[in-house]
């Protein structure tokens, strides 16, 4: 007896779906995760095929045509919708700007259609999103998409637009054991470093952790190269110095914020400040901490002021908001060049 053509269509449907994949977001680190991801994929089995969806349709177009020149025999094709992308694949991976786009492509597109799909498609389906957005928006997303029977990770990433262009991202994964299980072979296809952190929000718990850390350390830095450079120091000579020394961290060996201090490395100060970890999202980052924190009743004092720092640039140099956060050197250089006092501070309750 032949198969009936409806089940023929279904059983083309979870054919194509099983080895799709759908990359919601192609903003700088999107845009550098999906190319290494597909890439890697298109190489293990040609016959993969790759799905993108963005906001701006350009932008989608221009990674399509990139990828093909590249690959050329890859299949791969542009969602219009979170909706068109969830049907197309059943790994689907997100990287959005934070918590409200989170909830809007989750709450209004990839569960509803997810309640469309059959039970078997449903509990095939991964979510992966590698945003960095409240810790509570994140669990109720993730509560909503595993009560359907699919599977869902938050894994926030640490290395910024470097690291993702190279693969060398590290991955803090939140989810049960089944899920960074599934997670983990598709991640390492575009970092080095795969921790499970816990259960579901705990990736983004250590990623908020570690960013308030680097927002306060990115600062300091900048005054130090900045006090440094007053006193006469040549910026090459108090980077070994540090980098060799107790001072030494990634803003420092790293993202080091005056050009020409780490002559074997390029860092966004070479390219003014183009090309890193904007400004504006780490003042998001900042609040998201400063949020939680206030929420679990933590003291977080020098947090608070890196973060109203952050803003003060922004609001006084909008054009700051679109550069490298190692630009805070820049913005105290200004200061001081100008006589300018920076005040900043955490107002008393």
């Amino acid at each position: 007896m032949r198969p009936s053509l409806r089940w023929m269509n279904i059983h083309a449907f979870s054919s194509v779906r099983s080895r799709s994949t759908s990359f919601i977001g192609l903003g700088r680190m999107g845009h550098e995760m999906a190319f290494n991801l597909f890439s890697k994929q298109f190489a293990q089995a040609n016959e993969s095929e790759f799905v993108v969806c963005d906001t701006v349709p350009e932008t989608a177009q221009s990674f399509c045509s990139n990828f093909v020149k590249q690959f050329p025999g890859s299949r791969i094709k542009i969602a219009k919708t979170p909706e068109e992308a969830t049907l197309a694949s059943r790994t689907i991976i997100t990287m959005l700007p934070s918590s409200p786009q989170v909830q809007n492509v989750y709450n209004n597109g990839i569960i509803p259609t997810l309640r469309s799909l059959p039970a078997d498609q449903v509990q095939s389906t991964l979510c992966i999103d590698s945003t960095t957005l409240d810790v509570d928006v994140a669990r109720s997303v993730s509560e909503n998409v595993t009560a359907l029977g699919s599977q869902m990770v938050d894994a926030p990433v640490s290395g910024g637009v470097t690291g993702a262009k190279a693969a060398t991202l590290a991955f803090l994964v939140g989810g049960t054991t089944t899920a960074f299980d599934q997670a983990q072979p598709i991640l390492a296809s575009m970092g080095q470093r795969i921790i499970h952190c816990g259960p579901s929000g705990a990736g983004l718990a250590a990623k908020i952790c570690n960013n308030l850390i680097l927002g306060v350390q990115q600062i300091v830095v900048g005054e130090a190269m900045l006090l440094g450079t007053k006193l006469g120091l040549d910026p090459a000579i108090l980077s070994s110095v540090i980098s060799s020394s107790t001072g030494n961290c990634w803003s420092i060996s790293v993202n080091n914020p005056i050009p020409h201090a780490l002559p074997e490395k390029s860092p966004p100060c070479e390219r003014d400040y183009e090309g890193g970890f904007a400004t504006a999202l780490m003042l998001k980052d900042m609040g998201l901490a400063s949020n939680v924190a206030t929420l679990s009743g933590c003291p977080v004092p020098l947090g608070l002021t890196a973060q109203r720092l952050y803003g003060q640039m922004i609001e006084e140099q909008p054009e700051l908001a679109r550069k490298d956060f190692s630009s805070v050197y820049q913005y105290l250089k200004q200061a001081m060049e100008e006589g300018k006092r920076i005040k900043v501070g955490v107002e008393s309750p």
